[in-house]
């Protein structure tokens, strides 16, 4: 088990929500770490309309997906927030008490935090991929057929295959051609999803010999204890193609699914974790959910609901983290102190 990375604060999801109370919790003295499962920060926003605008942010006329992750990012940047990502949590212990709570919270890399309050703002539940229908894959799942990259040592020198034309297939195939053994691209057809100078940039792999870009889908694979050997390539006049496949990337989108929240012992209501309305705290002291994940009398599943109740959540965790520190409420826009901490001159 590795050491356990100590925090203030455990925030598990980095969509609006999450990322604005890294900012309310900030101007409390209180640090911050954000775990999520996708490669970047924004949740939905960036995930599912990083270009569609947004019209009901305050202040706001209008604002992509995408523009609003890239400024909460940056409101945040002077509390110096440290991020995790391709990270699921799935493990929660308290080893606390009501007054004094504490958390050890694990993620699927084997990843330890000790926090002293946990904030839930996953959203609709956590992103997690799309299988294929490949008979048997599972068997080789996180040994040998991964649906992100966390470490790009684990494809050196071997015959990689992805499968996919979005962004992340075509990202992947550009940044791991110089280190693969041999890298075969796999897509149903001669069009994607993805910007297009990436897609210029691997059709220029491809005629220079360096990569392959093949038509159809992987059908079948094989191997042995977790490790493929091969893969059968159904091309899209029918016929079939082995190809050498020690690695294999399947990038098939999202689904959005509740995932290991539900283990934690949380009181749920339809998927969802019911909250008080003066603090948004769960039935368990200390462990905190904000945003569409929560629920309560006259909850909206707007993203303006969400900031708000990382606000308040704040202000209680404030008496966590400095049981013996009396609360001092300030605006920004007239604390000399709480302009300091932003980097206003």
């Amino acid at each position: 088990m590795s050491e356990a990375i100590e925090t203030d604060v455990l925030i598990v999801g980095a969509g609006p929500a999450g990322l604005f109370a890294v900012f309310e919790l900030g101007l409390l003295d209180i640090r911050a770490h954000l775990v999520d499962i996708l490669p970047r920060a924004g949740g939905q926003c960036s995930e599912l309309y990083p270009e569609k605008p947004i019209y009901d942010i305050p202040g706001i006329p209008h604002i992509t997906g995408q523009g609003l992750t890239d400024d909460l990012v940056k409101q945040i940047a002077p509390f110096h927030p440290t991020y995790h990502f391709n990270e699921m949590v799935e493990t929660l212990e308290s080893v606390g008490t009501s007054e004094h709570p504490a958390f050890v919270v694990g993620t699927d890399s084997g990843k330890k935090f000790k926090a002293k309050a946990v904030i839930v703002a996953a959203g609709g539940g956590s992103f997690q991929p799309k299988k294929p229908p490949i008979p048997g894959i599972d068997a080789y799942e996180h040994k040998s057929v991964f649906y992100a990259v966390r470490r790009m040592e684990d494809f050196r020198d071997k015959h990689v295959v992805i499968v996919g034309g979005g962004d992340s297939a075509l990202d992947w195939t550009l940044n791991l051609q110089p280190v693969a053994k041999s890298l075969t691209l796999v897509h149903r057809r001669d069009a994607f999803r993805a910007a297009p100078h990436s897609v210029k940039a691997m059709h220029d792999l491809a005629a220079a010999g360096k990569i392959a870009f093949k038509l159809g889908q992987v059908t079948h694979v094989e191997g042995a204890d977790g490790q493929l050997s091969g893969a059968t390539l159904k091309g899209n006049d029918g016929t079939e193609e082995k190809l050498p496949c020690e690695r294999l990337m399947p990038f098939f989108g999202l689904t959005m699914k509740l995932g290991p929240v539900a283990n934690w012992g949380l009181n749920l209501h339809e998927n969802l974790v019911p909250v008080d309305t003066q603090k948004f705290e769960t039935d368990h002291p200390g462990i905190f959910a904000v945003g569409d994940i929560n629920t309560y009398p006259g909850k909206l599943k707007l993203i303006l609901c969400g900031f708000h109740e990382g606000a308040l959540a704040a202000q209680r965790i404030h008496h966590y983290v400095y049981p013996d520190k009396k609360l001092l409420f300030q605006y920004t826009t007239s604390s000399t102190n709480l302009q300091k901490k932003l980097g206003v001159d």
